[in-house]
């Protein structure tokens, strides 16, 4: 066995591992990076990369649909699902090179492609090589959790990690779970040519602004996807054409038929095989357990990203890295509970959050929440677009402090932007109404919202008599 001395050994080769990497290589540290799949992990191979690939052909299949709206004959587009998974696979491969082992060992790294595990506080063993750290970084990821449905394990189902290797298009998709992946995948297979239900034991993107959700919610039922709510799976079986699904739903039972199934009802860290208690480290069902500066019960040990147990997000999984980077190497204070993680769902139109929604402003702060709301029907650019859908919703407390902004409509995923760099600079809301924004632009909305907020105070009766007094001096 190869036995190495490092500065820092690395189990994960997905957005954070890669990060720290790349930062602790170029500053001259010896890294060995450890990764038993594909480089790059689930972001790129199996999550936002080939969703939003296949978001984006499903988008343009849409509009050739809807291109009568603007005057230009529209038709029926012809699904070449073959085609667009070549696209989807093309996306990965334009983007591949960045994360390749190629690259890393070209910066330095020492990339070994081998499963690794724990065998002391500071070392780490894979098949063939042994690495005694002073530090040691778990970004281990996440994957699709699978629910224990009896008979689940009987049928064949997909999960994020297998249905980007589909070359058929399914022709009935049941879809467990109404969450961000089960609605953005429903809507473009669906908008692809598929049949589509959704199955939900609570509400979709229960988690989400109800105001903003049903906008979501609305254009995925004009688009002819079946979601059903609150209907709890309890068995899964084989059926002539594909699968079925028993569900119980108002007291009652019933089977829903597909071609194809597939689970998304969330993830779950990976942790089995690291032998986490060779190296002293606490974890439960969430996770590994960390402090604010990421640091496990072990502390030469630090977990980032989707194994930490906090936000599953490559964004978030970024910023750890980012904080590791600072904590561990300049010695700099962070604090990765003050981060300001915002969030995207990817459904046509987009749904951004960043900060509290208006329920949990108000279960936190009570009365003392002001809510105001701005809609993309009163945006010049999306009226001359013709996609109106939605609008933009801040909360705040009576003084003007910023809880949190939600917006869905087109582009909502580039229009949160603002709001997060306000959110994280501690700006207040006369950040956003002083600035110019170029005209006409969907982003324009921030700077409404943001004004709507002072227009009952601007335009108060006490500002008018004020107005009224200083006009006698002028």
């Amino acid at each position: 066995m190869r036995r190495i001395k490092a500065d820092l050994a690395i189990i994960g080769a997905g957005s954070a591992g890669l990060s720290v990497a790349a930062g602790a290589a170029q500053l001259g540290l010896k890294v060995v990076l450890f990764e038993k799949g594909e480089m790059g992990g689930d972001c790129l191979n199996t999550g936002c990369v080939p969703s939003k690939a296949l978001i984006a052909a499903a988008e343009v299949a849409w509009t050739v649909r809807e291109a009568g709206r603007f005057g230009v004959r529209s038709t029926e587009p012809e699904i070449d699902f073959a085609a667009v998974m070549t696209h989807v696979r093309g996306a990965i491969a334009a983007i591949e090179h960045h994360d390749s082992q190629e690259r890393f060992e070209g910066l330095g790294v020492t990339v070994v492609r081998e499963a690794a595990r724990f065998t002391g506080a500071r070392t780490v063993e894979s098949a063939g090589v042994s690495v005694a750290a002073r530090k040691v970084v778990i970004a281990a990821g996440s994957r699709a959790r699978v629910p224990p449905i009896p008979g689940l394990d009987g049928v064949p189902y997909l999960t994020n990690e297998t249905v980007f290797g589909l070359t058929e298009r399914p022709r009935r998709l049941l879809i467990l779970g109404g969450g961000p992946i089960g609605l953005e995948l429903g809507q473009a297979f669906r908008r692809l040519g598929s049949e589509v239900v959704v199955i939900e034991s609570g509400a979709p993107i229960a988690r989400e602004d109800a105001d903003l959700a049903a906008v979501v919610l609305e254009q995925l039922r004009a688009d002819g996807v079946e979601i059903m709510s609150g209907a709890k799976a309890v068995a899964a079986e084989p059926a002539t054409d594909g699968v079925a699904v028993r569900i119980e739903r108002d007291g009652r039972e019933t089977r829903v038929e597909g071609s194809h199934l597939l689970v998304a009802v969330g993830r779950e860290p990976v942790l089995e095989g690291l032998n986490l208690e060779a190296a002293g480290v606490e974890h439960d069902a969430k996770g590994i357990r960390t402090d604010a500066r990421l640091r496990t019960s072990n502390p030469a040990v630090f977990a980032l990203g989707d194994v930490a147990g906090r936000d599953q997000y490559t964004h978030a999984a970024g910023a750890h890295a980012a904080l590791f980077v600072r904590k561990a190497l300049f010695a700099q204070g962070v604090d990765a509970d003050r981060l300001v993680i915002p969030r995207v769902t990817y459904t046509d139109p987009e749904l951004a959050v960043v900060g509290l929604t208006e329920a949990q402003a108000r279960a936190q702060h009570g009365d003392k929440v002001k809510v105001v709301a701005y809609a993309f029907k009163d945006v010049d650019r999306a009226v001359a677009e013709g996609d109106t859908r939605g609008f933009a919703k801040l909360v705040t407390d009576r003084k003007g402090r910023i809880l949190g902004v939600g917006i869905v409509g087109k582009g909502a995923g580039e229009a949160i932007h603002p709001w997060v760099l306000t959110l994280t600079n501690k700006a207040g809301l006369r950040s956003l109404t002083g600035y110019v924004t170029p005209y006409p632009t969907r982003l324009e909305i921030g700077r409404r919202l943001a004004g709507a907020w002072y227009a009952p105070i601007l335009f108060s009766g006490r500002t008018r008599a004020l107005v009224s007094l200083l006009k006698r001096f002028g």
